[in-house]
């Protein structure tokens, strides 16, 4: 079942994708918690990720790099912030250069992941993106973080099946 729902909400400058899967809670945050599923499905198909750096304890951080087509790649980082495992986690979220350091010039979001059980048996999972200006939510969304984290997500069903 996957994405069910992306709403952006300018007023309170958040982007929020809602996906459902049929798996328990512990299953779904094992996409979050290892760092080798999450390299799965983390980037859009066609940008792989690879985590160098994943360390979900409050505090910590994570690093990681999306490979493109044509072999470019792109660095990002992580701060985590809180983790209820196996419930959520939340975490600031940024470009990189290759060596891990935040840049500057690219805007930087709040990420909140929420994992819910379902009266199904299955989970209900919510991403929020907060952004720190409308101006910063635009640049993202024209980047197409819309589009690539709805096809990231999509992955996920396939993972849970295997």
């Amino acid at each position: 079942m996957t994405v069910t729902n992306i709403h952006k909400d300018l007023e309170s400058l958040t982007m929020t994708v809602t996906a459902g899967f049929d798996a328990p809670v512990e299953r779904v945050w094992q996409m979050w918690s290892n760092p080798r599923l999450l390299e799965r499905w983390w980037g859009p198909p066609m940008f792989p990720a690879t985590f160098v750096q994943h360390d979900l304890s409050p505090g910590a951080g994570v690093t990681y790099f999306m490979t493109g087509p044509d072999g470019d790649q792109y660095h990002g980082w992580w701060r985590v912030i809180t983790v209820s495992a196996p419930h959520g986690l939340a975490f600031e979220d940024g470009f990189s250069d290759a060596d891990g350091n935040p840049n500057l010039e690219m805007p930087t979001t709040m990420g909140r992941v929420t994992l819910e059980s379902s009266a199904d048996g299955g989970t209900s999972m919510s991403i929020a993106s907060t952004f720190n200006s409308r101006e910063q939510m635009e640049q993202l969304v024209d980047m197409g973080m819309e589009e690539g984290l709805a096809a990231a997500v999509g992955q996920i069903d396939d993972l849970l099946a295997e």
